[in-house]
């Protein structure tokens, strides 16, 4: 069963991606490296609680 998720910057702690992820396959929380548009740089993006 997929069940959305949202990223936060960890940087600045804005919200900005949305994704899917199978919480029963990946239990841990996802960690991607994306562009945040209020830092304007790459930075890793956490998934949020």
């Amino acid at each position: 069963m997929r069940e959305d998720i949202t990223f936060k910057c960890s940087v600045c702690g804005e919200e900005n991606y949305i994704g899917t992820r199978n919480k029963k396959k990946h239990p841990e929380k996802m960690e991607i490296k994306k562009y945040c548009p209020r830092c304007n740089k790459m930075t890793v993006h956490k998934e949020k609680k």
